[in-house]
C-alpha cells in the first residue's frame, strides 16, 4: 500500500497526526538553518534608497551571471553561443540585461532537470509549478535557497500584514488533504506543528459552508491565506448562510487576481484587511502589499523587466509581458525568465509608507475559470490533474456542462501512450465525481489570447 492509499485509509485523527509528521519536517526545511537570520537580513534592507536598491542587484546580478556561466551547461552554451565571455560579467550592469536572450518557460520543462541545473548545485528537491498555462514546470529548491525565500515571504507578506509563522493559520491550497470528490466533514486537517488549519480547495459550496467556519473557530485560526478565488467562494458562502465567522487579522491571497468585490466580501465576513501578493513556485519575484495598501516588488528577490510585444520595456501605467531574472536560486539560475504573466506598473512611484521600491498596480495574468461541480462545489486550480504526465506538452480544460468535460492536450505522440489517459480521469474524478463524462481531443496547438497564453480552464457552465 502506498502512502496515499495508506492516508486514505486512516481516520481523520490519524490522517491529523500523519500530516502533523510531515508538517515537523516541512517546518524544518524551511524555518531552520539561515532562516531567522534572512529574517533580519531582508527587514535591514526594506529602506533602501532607489540608489541603493541599483548597486545591490548590479552586484547580484554580477554574481549570479558569472556563476551561471561556469557551472550551468545551458547558460554557458547559450550566453558562448551569443559571443559572451566570462569576462563580460564583471562589468554587467542592470541595464546590459536586455542583451541576453530570454529563458521560454519550454526551456524550464525541457531542461529544468538536467543542464539548466548548476553542477555545483546543493542538495535539493524538486517542486511543481501551477502549470497556469496547461504544463507545469519543476523548479529546484536547495535547503538553503528554500529558508531565504521563506524567510522573505515572512518579512514581506507575512509581516507587512501583521502576523507571523507562528501565527495559527488557515490553508486553501492545492493539496489534497481529501482524496476523494465525495466525503464527509470535517473538510479540514490539522498541521499542529505549524498551527495551520488545512482546507480542502475542492469541497467549498453553501452546504459545507459551516463545517469549514467550525474548522477556523474551533483550531483559533488567526488569518487566512491561499487561493483568492477559494478564500472568496468561502467568505461568500459563510455570509450567504448569514453565519457568524470570528474577526480574523488579515487574509493574505495569492495565484488569482484580487478584486475589489473580494477584498470588501472579507472586511464585511472577517473584519479585516486583505493582503495580495504574486510569485510563483519559480521563486524569481515577490510583489506584496503592506500596510498601506503600496503593492510592492522586491528587489532583494530578483530583476523584473515589463516589456511589450516586440521586446521592449513599457513605461509606468502600460500593461507589459513579465521578464524575471531570480537572484536568490544560484541551484537553477532563471534568467530572463519568461514566466508567462502580465502586469502593470503604477504610473506614480510614489508610495504611501515611503518605501522606495518598485510599485504595482496590479498583476492582469491570473484569471482563471471556476468549475462546478454537480453538488454545487465551486473550484480553482486543476493543475495537480497534470503533474508528471509523460509526454504532456500542454493541456487545457473546458466545463461544457456540469456533467461534461472537455480536455485538449498537445502531446508527444512517442512518449504519451492511453495510460496517461486512466490517470488523467481517476484524477480528475477524484476532484469532480464519478459521474463526469471526460472526452479527450489531442490537437496540435491550443489557440492563444492576445496576451499570449492561452486559458488553461474554461467553464461555460
Amino acid at each position: 500500500m502506498n502512502l496515499t492509499k495508506l492516508y486514505s485509509a486512516l481516520p481523520v485523527f490519524l490522517q491529523n497526526r500523519l500530516i502533523s509528521i510531515y508538517g515537523y519536517y516541512w517546518r524544518s526545511r524551511r524555518l531552520g538553518g539561515v532562516f531567522k537570520n534572512e529574517v533580519l537580513l531582508w527587514k535591514s534592507r526594506e529602506n533602501f534608497t532607489k540608489k541603493e536598491w541599483e548597486d545591490y542587484q548590479t552586484v547580484e546580478l554580477r554574481k549570479l551571471l558569472i556563476h551561471a556561466f561556469k557551472t550551468v551547461p545551458f547558460y554557458n552554451k547559450l550566453y558562448k553561443k551569443h559571443g559572451f565571455k566570462e569576462e563580460d560579467f564583471l562589468k554587467f550592469t542592470i541595464n546590459d540585461l536586455k542583451k541576453l536572450p530570454y529563458l521560454e518557460k519550454e526551456d524550464l520543462r525541457k531542461f529544468g532537470t538536467s543542464t539548466l541545473l548548476s553542477t555545483d548545485k546543493k542538495k535539493g528537491r524538486f517542486y511543481s509549478s501551477s502549470g497556469s498555462t496547461g504544463k507545469p514546470t519543476k523548479v529546484y529548491f536547495s535547503k538553503e535557497f528554500h529558508r531565504k525565500w521563506y524567510a522573505a515571504y515572512e518579512a514581506r507578506v507575512r509581516n507587512w500584514a501583521g502576523v507571523n509563522y507562528n501565527t495559527p493559520r488557515g490553508m486553501i491550497g492545492g493539496r489534497r488533504v481529501l482524496p476523494k470528490a465525495k466525503n464527509n466533514p470535517p473538510f479540514y486537517r490539522y498541521n499542529s506543528a505549524e498551527k495551520q488549519t488545512y482546507f480542502s480547495a475542492y469541497h467549498i459550496s453553501s452546504i459545507n459552508a459551516k463545517d469549514y467556519l467550525n474548522g477556523i473557530i474551533n483550531n483559533k485560526v488567526e488569518y487566512m491565506v491561499g487561493y483568492a478565488m477559494s478564500n472568496y467562494f468561502l467568505a461568500d458562502f459563510i455570509e450567504r448562510e448569514k453565519l457568524k465567522a470570528p474577526n480574523l487579522k488579515a487574509v493574505i491571497t495569492s495565484s488569482e487576481k484580487l478584486t475589489p468585490v473580494m477584498r470588501e466580501t472579507f472586511e464585511r465576513v472577517f473584519g479585516c484587511k486583505t493582503y495580495d501578493g504574486y510569485s510563483g513556485v519559480e521563486a524569481c519575484g515577490l510583489i506584496s502589499e503592506n500596510s498601506d495598501g503600496d503593492f510592492l516588488f522586491s528587489p532583494d528577490t530578483g530583476i523584473l523587466e515589463l516589456i511589450d510585444n516586440k521586446g521592449n520595456e513599457v513605461a509606468n501605467g502600460e500593461e507589459g509581458e513579465i521578464v524575471s531574472t531570480g537572484l536568490l536560486n544560484f541551484d537553477q539560475p532563471l534568467i530572463r525568465y519568461r514566466i508567462g504573466d502580465r502586469a502593470k506598473k503604477s504610473l506614480k512611484q510614489q508610495s504611501i509608507s515611503g518605501i522606495q521600491m518598485p510599485m504595482f498596480e496590479e498583476i492582469s495574468g491570473r484569471v482563471e475559470d471556476i468549475v462546478t461541480s454537480s453538488d454545487g462545489k465551486k473550484m480553482v486550480r486543476f493543475h495537480g490533474v497534470f503533474i508528471d504526465i509523460k509526454g504532456l506538452i500542454s493541456s487545457q480544460l473546458i466545463q461544457e456542462t456540469i456533467e461534461l468535460i472537455n480536455l485538449n492536450l498537445v502531446i508527444n505522440e512517442n512518449e504519451f501512450d492511453k495510460s496517461s489517459e486512466v490517470i488523467i480521469m481517476k484524477r480528475l474524478k477524484s476532484q469532480l465525481g464519478d459521474n463526469i463524462i471526460i472526452k479527450f481531443n489531442y490537437v496540435d496547438d491550443i489557440p492563444k489570447n492576445n496576451n499570449g497564453k492561452f486559458r488553461a480552464v474554461i467553464s461555460k457552465v
